[in-house]
């Protein structure tokens, strides 16, 4: 009988019994389930056995975390149940059959537009800074703008042009590079063709309203003798590009299938590419363009009515459920449209107040569990990364946790948005969300902006507070609702000091970096199963070197069969995960090399495995490594006393144990 034989067999009858399990697999931390109803599985049941350390649904898959003993616990779960696991790709395919086609579609939407969100978000950053500079006179400069008054920030303002007119201009080249990136097909043949979208030698798409026809005619049209194609420019189009990145991409598949491998070299892309650019300058451009244009018009139209406040109020309110279902997604396409055609964009400062809610809710849940120091690891980083505009951490660890705080927040972000839509208060552009997002207006516009963002966070703020004394909106606090935050405080003091005992007898690990790069808080890695510290609490280093060093004294306790993910059991206890890349448990080993066996002794100069950063990129991973507590009851404090670049071997910070 397995070690988690009894678990397994809980965690088997919870999730529905075999009949309701249509795959199951598992990577370095989780079970992943692929359900045929979801709705069987008894979450709360499923929290309570001991080995599950939280739960949570994504892309159709139920996944459950276990931790880095989930080997273990994945084999004992297929002798109890008798289901042969499948791979993650597998998983990934039948758990398609979970999702409609809605689902799939925003699902699809968002893969293309991730990959491109760093790119926007800095620019919008870089187009907010040359607004200051070349649009605000000041006073102390005799009315001048900095531009006007200084030969060096008017350089500064022209160089900044450079990579917003790459990103923005440029946007449907990062587009159709997406599109061909996410559904596995020849990527240069994407950027091509955004290339020829964008092209110098056609028309620029913000100059044709002001061309005249017959200037179109005579100066920017290929005349082919029995028809012509106008010279039409698509930049920062989104709706033409996508069409024509999904034409190019079907029409590769269906060439790679047909044409023999001895020339598909040559006529693969040759009869993919040229088709397509000619469709997407006669017919998808054209389509597209209208299609873009009609749906920002009519956004721009309610966002500008006389009833655009009520507009506000609930988009505002809603924007959050809309994180959760991902339709949110939906949203860059449209504020890349509207900032296209109308230079400016009132729905991203709407999604700008959500973010400062989410981060709000937060601050009042610490402010009313302060003291609460296990909860703290995750309320405190959640809440500087909601106001810094990243929400997921804090919405999925705290506030639906609660339901009350996410409540509240619906209810501060309908206010705001309410405010700043009726006040015609637009964004230059889609910049980063949370309280830096001021740079992306006008200057005059800043006012607003601020009031907009003071009147989201105390009504937020007062609502959480308010909401905590509704019973139906507070299950996880029976205890604690219809009490004042007095009381509150007064449990939390006595909390601290009952735990006063077994902070005298705390021990203390020291941290070092396990590789050349920059060090990261954990809450900035991308997988939100480690950035919301399910796993535990610990840190990140996104290596420029391969060669990985343990960040701790210990005795290695497992090693992976994928060899991704090592376990070091440290002196004080604490269990200790070095997980190497993101999603690599899929590469099956190939781009690692373990250098020590389970039992050996390791200390910051023991070398315990090689990464081929250059492999697990071109497999599409990222190579952050993480140092992860996950026994985080054994945990009393983690901090980094050294972040940014580090070397090999650095000491980089603490974690003071129970």
């Amino acid at each position: 009988m397995g070690k988690y034989h009894d678990d397994a067999e809980k965690l088997l009858t919870y999730v529905g019994g075999k009949e309701n399990i249509a795959a199951v697999t598992h990577c370095a931390t989780r079970m992943r389930f692929v359900l045929n109803d979801q709705s069987k599985a008894d979450e709360k049941a499923i929290d309570d056995i001991a080995s599950v350390k939280g739960m949570f649904t994504n892309a159709g898959q139920f996944q459950v975390i276990i931790g880095n003993d989930v080997s273990s616990f994945y084999n004992d779960f297929t002798a109890v149940s008798g289901i042969e696991g499948v791979s993650k790709e597998q998983s990934k395919s039948i758990a398609k059959n979970n999702q409609n086609l809605v689902q799939r579609a925003i699902g699809t939407l968002a893969e293309i537009f991730t990959p491109l969100l760093p790119a926007i978000i800095v620019g919008g950053l870089m187009l907010g800074l040359r607004n200051f500079l070349e649009g605000v006179p000041l006073g102390f400069l005799g009315d001048q703008t900095i531009t006007q008054a200084s030969t060096f920030w008017n350089g500064v303002n022209g160089f900044l042009w450079l990579p917003c007119e790459a990103i923005f201009h440029f946007l449907p080249v990062g587009i159709t590079w997406s599109i061909t990136r996410k559904m596995g097909t020849t990527q240069i043949l994407g950027i091509v063709l955004g290339i020829t979208l964008v092209s110098p030698q056609l028309l620029n798409a913000y100059s044709v309203s002001s061309t005249s026809a017959a200037d179109i005619l005579q100066n920017y049209t290929w005349d082919f003798g029995f028809f012509t194609i106008e010279k039409i420019g698509y930049q920062a189009q989104v709706i033409p590009a996508m069409l024509a990145g999904f034409l190019l991409v079907y029409l590769e598949r269906f060439f790679r299938k047909w044409i023999p491998e001895a020339v598909s070299m040559i006529f693969v892309p040759l009869f993919s590419l040229l088709p397509t650019i000619l469709a997407a300058h006669m017919v998808l451009g054209p389509i597209g363009w209208q299609i873009g244009s009609g749906i920002s018009w009519v956004v721009n139209a309610g966002l500008t009515s006389p009833l655009n406040w009520l507009f506000g109020f609930i988009f505002g309110g809603l924007y959050a459920p809309l994180v959760i279902t991902g339709l949110h997604h939906t949203t860059l396409a449209i504020d890349s449209q509207l900032v296209a055609d109308f230079g400016s964009t009132n729905l991203w400062p709407m999604i700008m107040l959500s973010n400062i809610a989410q981060g709000t809710a937060v601050f009042a849940i610490w402010f009313l569990h302060r003291g609460n120091k296990k909860e703290e690891q995750v309320s405190v980083p959640a809440t500087i990364s909601a106001y810094m505009g990243v929400t997921e951490p804090a919405m999925f660890g705290i506030n639906l946790k609660y339901v009350y705080p996410f409540v509240a927040a619906m209810i501060g972000s309908a206010f705001g948005g309410m405010l700043i839509t009726a006040t015609n208060t637009r964004a230059l552009g889609i910049g980063v969300g949370g309280l830096p997002g001021f740079l992306s207006f006008k200057i005059e516009n800043y006012p607003m902006v601020f009031l907009s963002m003071a009147l989201t966070i105390v009504i937020t703020f007062v609502f959480t507070l308010i909401l905590r004394k509704v019973k139906f909106l507070n299950k996880l606090e029976p205890d604690l609702a219809l009490v004042d935050a007095g009381n509150v405080s007064e449990t939390a003091t006595t909390e601290a000091t009952v735990a006063t005992p077994s902070a005298v007898s705390a021990t203390e690990e020291t941290l070092y970096a396990p590789a050349d790069g920059q060090v990261i808080a954990i809450t900035e890695v991308s997988d939100p199963v480690f950035s919301q510290k399910m796993m535990g609490d610990g840190f990140a280093v996104q290596p420029t070197d391969g060669t990985v060093y343990a960040p701790v004294a210990g005795t290695i306790s497992s090693i992976f069969e994928t060899k991704h993910a090592i376990g070091i059991l440290t002196p004080g206890g604490a269990e200790v995960l070095v997980h190497m890349g993101l999603d690599t448990v899929e590469l099956k080993g190939a781009p690692f090399e373990i250098t020590v066996a389970e039992g050996d002794t390791v200390t910051p100069d023991t070398k315990i495995a090689v990464m081929n950063l250059d492999a697990v990129t071109a497999a599409g991973k990222q190579t952050d490594i993480l140092t992860v507590f996950t026994n985080a009851e054994k945990v009393n404090q983690l901090s980094l006393a050294k972040t940014g670049t580090v070397q090999a071997k650095d000491q980089i910070g603490s974690a003071t144990l129970n």
